[in-house]
């Protein structure tokens, strides 16, 4: 069911917290929560020792869900959540709590900023602990966050929010999740890292989907935008392809165990199925896209088997 003013509106603490809770469109929180913690078993296990003194993942969490919100503003500016009635909720065309009328583009905007200084505080608890490295790591995945749907740049619109997704949801915090807790960078969390970006890749890949007709006409050329079925399906089975094959890499290095890649094989031939669905009716399209965050979760999960094993 799509967010309603019967559902979630009043002002009670109770309501308004739901509300701003929900807002953030916390199902995809797994997007930041397991490359931290993928990053800090692997970090971990090179330093020989948890550090427990890190705030990195309420910090990331917190980041993730500002530019969650910050997302919907600037969809629902450009017009591009309004006119989307292929969408497939939840997982499509944005939280729509400014098109249902539940908050509207300032709220929104002022709950992004709000969120986004609690990160920044958290983050400046990080860089006292830890350096002045932290402040890299976080500033590449804020502005990646935030220059995926701001205009003038607008990542997503050119063709490039994949890209960023990737490097944003994959490389950044893996990798800097390993170095917060083993202070060096880390080519075991390298390797990790990639796979991890390729999958959730894949998952905005297959919700781009249903929302292709909408994101044209609002001028938003996504790849998915700029591709016609055949296309979509070949970028769709390349990424989740290279996933494996970064894992892969990992072994024949000897930085990987040779084990690790079995679950990512299955994985890969839940993802054929699930390709098969992206040019078809809704039912498929939409299990398509289920099956498609359950290999983001399953392999995430098993990447942090792997960060502790190897």
């Amino acid at each position: 069911m799509e967010p309603t003013v019967v559902a979630l509106g009043g002002d009670s603490a109770g309501r308004i917290a739901k509300r701003l809770f929900l807002a953030t469109r916390p199902m995809f929180f797994t997007a930041s929560v397991l490359p931290v913690v993928i990053g800090t078993a692997a970090g971990a296990k090179g330093a020989g020792s948890l550090d427990g003194s890190t705030f990195a993942l309420a910090s990331v969490v917190c980041v993730h869900a500002a530019i969650n919100v910050f997302n919907d503003a600037f969809d629902a500016k450009s017009g591009a959540d309004q006119a989307n009635a292929g969408r497939i909720h939840p997982f499509t065309g944005g939280s729509r709590f400014i098109q249902n009328g539940v908050m509207n583009a300032g709220e929104m905007a002022t709950l992004a900023f709000a969120l986004l200084g609690v990160g920044g505080l958290l983050g400046a608890v990080l860089f006292v602990l830890k350096g002045a490295s932290v402040l890299l790591f976080g500033a590449i995945g804020i502005a990646l966050g935030i220059l995926y749907s701001m205009p003038p740049v607008h990542l997503a619109g050119r063709g490039l929010g994949e890209i960023a997704v990737a490097i944003g949801f994959g490389v950044v915090p893996v990798v800097g999740g390993a170095w917060l807790q083993a202070g060096a960078l880390s080519t075991q969390a390298l390797f990790l890292s990639v796979p991890l970006g390729c999958w959730i890749a894949a998952v905005l890949i297959a919700n781009e989907v249903p929302d292709a007709d909408a994101d044209r006409r609002a001028g938003k050329r996504t790849l998915v935008a700029r591709l016609e079925s055949g296309g979509i399906k070949a970028l769709y089975l390349a990424v989740q392809a290279a996933a494996l094959f970064a894992l892969g890499i990992g072994v024949w290095m000897d930085r990987l165990p040779a084990w690790g890649l079995v679950v990512p094989a299955v994985l890969f031939a839940v993802a054929a199925v699930a390709a098969a669905g992206l040019n078809g009716p809704r039912t498929a399209l939409a299990r398509a896209i289920r099956l498609t965050l359950a290999i983001h979760l399953v392999g995430g999960l098993w990447l942090c088997l792997l960060a502790g094993a190897a």
